[in-house]
């Protein structure tokens, strides 16, 4: 099928989900490299741009081929894609003094037909740190926000579009007007895809992939390996899907006596003590994500070497979604973000050789759950809050080196750090700890956006000490903290539930950090969140009487030396802490 739209891929995090809402459009869309050949997208109705990590003045940074700007074909550039129009066609471009990461108002000043039907201040989603400064002859400026002067541009002789922030994310309020109006009215494009009912498909490519082979499917209970596997099992019949759910000691409380309850014909494998030794000593975020992902490797190859049955003759099945591989670097000139546990060396190994079958890779989670409910899996199952693979081992932080906070003039630089993404790079950086909540979210990604030290901002809610008199010490992965943060997260799980709370959010991670006191090390820090698709959220706030009780409890019933809110939304925090 040839597609109406190719987005070109400048190693976006949100590039594919670009191609996805042009076919919740009904248009069929495809990724292609950045520097396709013009002459290869001749027949195209539109082209996009896709954002990216890099910056247009440097040599070695993503391009496109010029003589797609002069083919008379609609092209509209997206955030890296729009500073590459610029920059190509004489405009100019430069570091911005700050960065801008989250929430921004847009102001049109144009209406012209990209931006039909979008009129006042529109919220928008913002990541990166270059900016236009001026646009190319021929061009007009469309609008712009607070700290970019350019945030949009067209010349529509040409058929050139182009803006700053990210129309394909949910939190740009008028993203899918603009894109209709790029895909529908500029492009012309016609109805060619039904984005719903594609279970015959994906049994077909399930068929395809295992050819002619058992698969072997490592079955977690959360939404997208349950979805995978009914998928597979749908596909081949339940002789050639076997499954085995693996107790890594990572999970949370109740979680292995819920699969049991949920999937009796599943194997249960006890592999605590071997995940907690191949952890022990190690504190850096990527180096406990590769040590888990390797060494569910090791258990599926030990298991399925012991399984006569399959003869050798098998494929891994896995519930990989489209986010863990963007995540992971999974494109050309993507950044890495954090290396998902199914895309390790290991794996990539099983890849290579052909013996992987991931029904999933090219899905999102609403996308996943609807898939599930085309299957007739239960909404207990397919409602499940998103839980990561590596389990509570990214949710308990460590620290290499210990130290004490440093006041800031908006509150206090925590010394603990998590992974956050800003401007489709991944960062590593400091936690900023202040003891209001501000008044809106545009408050929140104002004060990171004037601090480069900083990737999150949290609200002290309780501490046993004054902040500047607590302190981080060197930590790693214990029995001990794990269960601190088991504990916890169940005390936070069971007062959601009975609250309501737990159907007003997405995913509420419970992070153990390595800050206190010396007789009470740890801390808990409460995320909340709202997401569609998991490349981006934003926080949701408790009520104050939930957020009462929750510390209340916590505090009577845990050792930790205190409880903060984080109010960072993604971007430039990413969901989990790491």
């Amino acid at each position: 099928m040839i597609p109406q739209i190719t987005v070109l891929d400048a190693g976006g995090q949100y590039c594919h989900l670009i191609a996805r809402k042009v076919r919740d459009l009904g248009v069929y869309a495809e990724v292609a490299a950045s520097d396709t050949p013009a002459s290869q997208l001749a027949g195209r109705r539109g082209v996009i741009i896709s954002g990216g990590p890099s910056s247009v003045y440097d040599p070695a940074s993503p391009t496109i081929d010029p003589a797609l700007l002069r083919a008379g074909i609609p092209v509209l550039g997206i955030c890296y894609g729009q500073q590459l129009m610029a920059h190509l066609l004489g405009g100019r471009v430069e570091k911005g003094e700050r960065g801008e990461y989250g929430f921004a108002q847009f102001d049109p000043v144009a209406s012209g037909s990209l931006l039909r039907g979008v009129s006042g201040k529109q919220q928008v989603w913002m990541s990166h740190r270059d900016t236009v400064v001026a646009a190319p002859e021929g061009f007009e400026v469309l609008g712009s926000t607070a700290t970019c002067t350019v945030a949009a541009i067209a010349s529509p002789e040409r058929g050139l579009y182009a803006v700053q922030f990210h129309p394909e994310v949910v939190h740009t309020e008028c993203g899918p007007q603009i894109l209709s109006n790029f895909v529908r009215e500029i492009c012309g494009c016609t109805q060619d895809w039904d984005p719903a009912g594609q279970l015959q498909s994906l049994e077909d490519q399930i068929r395809h992939a295992a050819a002619g082979r058992n698969v072997f499917f490592f079955v977690s209970g959360g939404v997208d390996s349950t979805v995978a596997y009914t998928l597979c099992l749908k596909a081949l019949g339940k002789d050639r899907v076997h499954g085995t759910y693996v107790d890594t000691g990572l999970m949370r409380e109740g979680e292995t006596e819920f699969v049991r309850a949920n999937f009796p014909s599943l194997i249960i494998e006890d592999a605590r003590e071997q995940f907690l030794n191949a952890l022990e000593g190690l504190a850096a975020p990527e180096a406990k994500r590769n040590a888990i992902g390797e060494e569910f490797v090791r258990v599926q190859q030990r298991i399925l070497e012991s399984e006569h049955y399959l003869n050798g003759d098998w494929v891994l099945g896995q519930g990989t979604i489209y986010p863990d591989t963007i995540e992971s670097g999974g494109t050309a000139k993507a950044d890495l973000i954090k290396t998902h546990h199914n895309r390790v060396a290991g794996i990539q190994k099983l890849i290579d050789e052909g013996r992987i079958v991931e029904p999933l890779a090219s899905f999102y989670k609403d996308e996943v759950r609807a898939v599930g409910r085309q299957l007739g899996l239960p909404e207990a199952l397919l409602e499940r809050h998103p839980f990561p693979g590596p389990g509570l081992a990214i949710r308990c932080l460590c620290a290499e080196e210990g130290g004490v906070a440093e006041r800031l003039g908006d509150g206090w630089k925590l010394p603990v750090r998590s992974v956050g993404v800003q401007g489709d790079s991944r960062t590593y950086r400091s936690a900023l700890a202040i003891t209001e909540f501000p008044a809106s979210d545009d408050d929140t990604a104002s004060l990171i956006n004037r601090m480069d030290s900083i990737n999150r901002i949290v609200v002290a809610v309780w501490t046993a000490e004054e902040i500047g008199k607590m302190q981080s010490v060197p930590s790693t992965l214990t029995a001990e903290r794990l269960e601190r943060l088991r504990h916890a997260d169940g005390i936070v799980r069971r007062l959601t539930l009975e609250s309501g709370f737990d159907n007003d959010v997405w995913q509420f991670p419970v992070v153990l950090i390595p800050f206190g006191t010396p007789g009470r090390p740890d801390s808990v820090v409460l995320r909340p969140i709202y997401s569609v698709d998991g490349m981006t959220a934003s926080v949701v706030r408790m009520p104050a009487e939930l957020m009462a009780k929750t510390v209340h409890e916590l505090r009577a019933h845990t050792d930790i030396a205190g409880v903060f809110y984080d109010i960072t939304n993604k971007p430039p925090g990413t969901i989990e802490w790491e």
